[in-house]
């Protein structure tokens, strides 16, 4: 597998004047080139790839720099490319088809919006401006900042429709904003303003978040380059398309991650259980029954206990599990809609939460679907709906039977509590602790009763074990969830089978899941490794 597959691209969206000064374009050029250079070296594990219409002007200038720093070049076209060809010069049509011919891949954008009742090529210009920055990291602006008097398909249309969210996708609601879209702004003027200099560079929207999600990306790419994900979701499928196999990379390097950090954070909680216990048991043996020598044990327990606490924090294996779950749920989603002919996109069916809680996320699945629509419509029933039923009434056992071992785990450490609360009782009615003559004289009472305060602790303490581990392991809700999520994908399957695959129903199957994961999330956050005592 090609491992610049398995990285999630940074995706670095191009739009800009169609004549910019002649005098500037050195300046522009060498502007851009040191831009690109500095976000390249932010994110040394992570591959660039310009998003980019080719349109005269910025567009072919920005398309040179690429080349010559050899970033990848996606062409987002507002028309066919034979078309779209006619309309330039001589001299560009031939940078025009040279920058095709090296594309990576070259498409038409598709329609964001409600398409007008006759078709025009300002409606097909803004569509391909909107697409760019909906699927961007970073939209580089090459632009002289106005708005006023511009038409609604030009440079100042789209910076309107990325900084304020103002337009109406067909589906779901504008998801990308200055929170989660960074835009490089490169002062441009047109031709014939004389008022202004090029090449001011100023960066627009959330700083904070623009350097969490590059991190966030880039580690996730740092990452992939150690654990290679070779598990393939679309088995049965015997020709798949360049984007497809692109998806599924990442989304198998996302699956195999989000396992490696499960099974850290498992034992992470294992180790603080049992720690805790430990913790307790040794200063009830040195409490109860002057062991001194316990009091050494139970420090050093502890102190164990706060280090492990503290590796797991820096480490972030919780987090990185929860978010690499999350992303490879969204990835499979839209790998399903993809490969079953749909184009709506996963990021405008997640929720509201789901984008502010991990916008790199958000990020990534755009990034990731900045590829040609597909074409082709594949049943999907059997390789997703019975799949997923299957999993769910599987792993609705597995949880079940865990829930069961925990319960009865919990059952025993109460009766057993019981007893030994009884059997105290009883010492102390036959020995004297609670009558005035005792029924029974027993040699050295004060060593069962300390015997006794040793057990009910011991018992205790497998209690703190149980509910330190198996407590944030969420089963009942875990067990809730495939319950309802198997009944759910039963109840698609007869609709299917009754109405077809529809996108009514392609829409409710891929929303659902993103619902759900977003509510299994919500509780697993929850479930940060800590120390209880």
């Amino acid at each position: 597998m090609n491992e610049t597959f398995r990285k999630i691209p940074l995706t670095i969206g191009v739009t800009g004047h169609l004549n910019p000064r002649a005098e500037d374009l050195e300046t522009l050029r060498e502007t851009v080139k040191r831009e690109l250079e500095k976000i390249r070296d932010s994110v040394p594990h992570t591959p660039l790839v310009m998003l980019c219409a080719l349109a005269r002007g910025a567009d072919l200038l920005c398309a040179d720099v690429a080349e010559e720093l050899e970033i990848s070049v996606r062409a987002v076209l507002p028309l066919e490319p034979e078309v779209y060809g006619q309309e330039f010069s001589k001299e560009d049509r031939v940078r025009f088809y040279h920058h095709l011919e090296r594309a990576e891949t070259v498409f038409t954008a598709p329609a964001a919006e409600d398409e007008p009742e006759e078709d025009n090529r300002d409606f097909r210009y803004r569509q391909a401006g909107i697409y760019l920055a909906e699927h961007s990291h970073i939209l580089l602006a090459l632009w002289d900042g106005r708005t006023e008097g511009q038409s609604s398909c030009g440079t100042a249309a789209v910076m309107e429709a990325a900084l304020t969210g103002w337009r109406q996708p067909r589906k779901g609601m504008a998801c990308r904003n200055p929170e989660n879209l960074s835009i490089l702004h490169i002062k441009t003027p047109r031709a014939g303003d004389e008022a202004n200099e090029a090449g001011e560079v100023r960066w627009i929207g959330n700083s904070e978040a623009r350097d969490e999600i590059l991190a966030r990306t880039d580690e996730f790419n740092r990452y992939a380059e150690e654990v290679t994900g070779d598990d393939e979701l679309l088995l049965q499928a015997e020709e798949k398309e360049p984007e497809i196999r692109k998806m599924e990379a990442v989304y198998c390097e996302a699956d195999s991650l989000s396992i490696r950090f499960a099974k850290i954070y498992r034992r992470t909680l294992s180790t603080l259980a049992v720690l805790g216990t430990v913790v307790m048991f040794t200063f009830l043996l040195y409490d109860e029954a002057e062991m001194i020598p316990m009091m050494l044990a139970c420090g050093a327990a502890l102190l164990l206990a706060i280090l492990v606490t503290r590796e797991a924090k820096r480490f972030a294996s919780h987090r990185r599990y929860i978010e690499y779950r999350t992303l490879a749920e969204a990835l499979r989603v839209q790998l399903f809609l993809h490969y079953a002919g749909s184009r709506t996109e996963a990021q405008h069916l997640m929720t509201w939460t789901q984008q502010r809680e991990t916008p790199w996320i958000l990020c990534a699945v755009c990034a990731v679907n900045a590829e040609k629509p597909p074409e082709k419509i594949r049943d999907i029933r059997g390789c997703w709906v019975e799949n997923q039923r299957t999993y769910h009434e599987k792993a609705g056992r597995r949880t079940a039977a865990q829930c069961g071992r925990n319960d009865r785990l919990l059952r025993l450490t109460a009766v057993c509590a019981v007893l030994l609360y009884c059997g105290g009782v009883l010492f102390e009615l036959l020995c004297g602790g609670l009558i005035l003559t005792p029924a029974v004289q027993v040699q050295n009472p004060g060593f069962w009763r300390t015997l006794l305060k040793i057990l009910l602790g011991t018992v205790s303490a497998g209690a703190l074990f149980l509910a330190s581990y198996y407590g944030k392991m969420s089963l009942e809700r875990k067990r809730t969830d495939h319950v309802k999520m198997e009944a759910f994908f039963r109840t698609i399957d007869r609709q299917m089978e009754q109405w077809g695959q529809t996108e009514e129903l392609l829409e409710t199957l891929a929303r659902e899941e993103l619902t759900e994961n977003g509510n299994w999330c919500s509780y697993q956050r929850d479930n940060a490794p800590e120390l209880n005592l």
